[in-house]
């Protein structure tokens, strides 16, 4: 089966389809000739995840997945949130966003957290959301260069490393992103096969 990942996030798309293997066709938005950025105006994850298929299913007719993904973490009032990838401002710096969750944990004790993404599958037939959620913890320190994003500031529950030091293999098997597509995959196979 062939999918569209509304997403220009070539590191979201490798892994992805990484997580899915062969078994359906994931093409990016680049992939497809898309090259605008589509609006994340929604006040919630789910609405921008939702808001984003919808967008691209209109405008191309075929099936397709989208997602927004973000750090909540408790201390900030479960910020950033949905503003997560423009949390130290609009140009979308991940070493910025790091270091503003940073400076202002600086003095905090509870440094919880969790990873949340959301995927909104979009087809003919279908309107559907899938979450996946990691619980964790920020550390004081930026650890490791794997991964993307939070990934060097976010240790899981039950690791003694980050996303950014643990091995692919294992992030890509007990990720928020995983989650959520074994939960989309799990669907397909069941409605598709």
């Amino acid at each position: 089966m062939e999918l569209i990942f509304a997403s220009h996030n070539e590191n979201k798309v490798k892994e992805v389809r990484k997580i899915l293997g062969k078994e359906f066709k994931i093409r990016s938005l680049n992939e497809i000739g898309y090259c605008e950025e589509i609006p994340e105006n929604q006040p919630t994850i789910e609405g921008n995840a939702k808001f984003k298929s919808q967008y691209i299913f209109e405008k191309y007719n075929l099936n397709v997945f989208a997602d927004d993904t973000g750090l909540e973490i408790k201390a900030l009032n479960n910020k950033p949130g949905v503003r997560s990838a423009r949390y130290a401002g609009d140009h979308k710096n991940s070493a910025d966003n790091i270091n503003k969750v940073l400076k202002e944990l600086d003095d905090l004790e509870d440094r919880s957290a969790r990873f949340k993404t959301v995927f909104s599958l979009m087809t003919k037939d279908f309107s559907k959301l899938f979450t996946g959620i990691i619980y964790g913890e920020i550390t004081k320190e930026i650890n490791g260069s794997k991964g993307f994003g939070y990934d060097p500031i976010f240790r899981p529950n039950g690791y003694s490393m980050t996303f950014g030091e643990i091995d692919i293999r294992i992030k890509n098997e007990i990720s928020h992103r995983a989650l959520a597509t074994n939960k989309l995959v799990d669907f397909l196979r069941k409605v598709y096969d």
